[in-house]
């Protein structure tokens, strides 16, 4: 792993066999991940909206569970990813480890923004209002609120030494939400349903149903890994390409410093 005590700029490799870095943001793994990922998604998408039939209670409004739940749990591994890797920065002081960290916020950001607005579009017909200052969707928002704000300062403080050690902290601040919004529905009195489906316990729903929501949430967690791999190499990538420029730019600085030194010299030996 490469040293981030300046910052996310790497410090000099000391060691002889250096971690290699990636040559492009695939690789075959990858491939066959997001292949698996499609062929479960294709899956979940024919049992959800074609095999398994309307809920009782909910019609086809059901159906929306589907995306809504696996986007929310995607979004909880991704921001409890965050958070660990936050902890590994504090810890290890790894460049790696901060790019984990932001690759999984970024993609936490974008299953929480898919679970509000399925959310919303859940609650129009069964609520009869697309939003309510309920418990659970006031917890989710702020959830959004905090990691965009982590995003953000990622961005004001890059060039700045501190900027992975400062993340991390906010990175790990931002994820306490995460139990608060899961406990939302037990801990006050909330429009919203309970947990749809229960490790330990009875599930609110069955058979096909189930079927296709266990599906879909394979699928969504396939898809963050793949996500995951795909926007940490292109980090990398990216932190290489900044630290390249960097150098070229030095060196550039040094050259233009050596001939504005070399030009009074020459002149002197031409007068003389």
């Amino acid at each position: 792993m490469t040293s981030i005590d300046t910052g996310l700029r790497a410090a000099p490799k000391t060691v002889d066999a250096p971690t290699p870095a990636p040559i492009g943001t695939g690789s075959r793994g990858s491939r066959i991940l997001g292949v698996i990922t499609l062929a479960l998604t294709g899956l979940g998408v024919l049992y959800g909206l074609v095999i398994s039939p309307p809920d009782a209670n909910q019609s086809n409004a059901a159906r929306l569970l589907y995306i809504h739940v696996p986007s929310a749990i995607v979004a909880y591994v991704a921001f409890g990813v965050t958070a660990f890797a936050s902890i590994m920065v504090l810890w290890k002081k790894t460049e790696t480890w901060d790019l984990i960290a932001a690759s999984s916020a970024e993609i936490g950001i974008v299953f929480t923004m898919v679970c509000l607005a399925t959310g919303m579009l859940w609650g129009r017909p069964i609520w009869g209002v697309f939003w309510t200052w309920d418990a659970r969707l006031t917890t989710t928002a702020l959830l959004l609120v905090l990691f965009v704000g982590y995003v953000a300062l990622r961005r004001a403080l890059a060039g700045n030494p501190n900027r992975a050690k400062w993340c991390a902290i906010a990175g790990i601040f931002a994820a306490i939400d995460v139990p608060i919004v899961h406990e939302s529905t037990t801990w006050w009195v909330t429009l919203h349903q309970g947990q749809t489906v229960r490790l330990l316990g009875e599930s609110q729903i069955g058979g096909t149903m189930l079927f296709s929501l266990l599906i879909m949430m394979v699928a969504g967690m396939c898809g963050y890994v793949w996500m995951l791999i795909i926007r940490f190499r292109v980090a990398f990538l990216a932190e290489r390409v900044d630290e390249t420029a960097f150098d070229a730019a030095i060196a550039e600085r040094r050259s233009e410093a050596e001939k504005s030194r070399a030009v009074p010299t020459i002149a002197t030996s031409e007068a003389q």
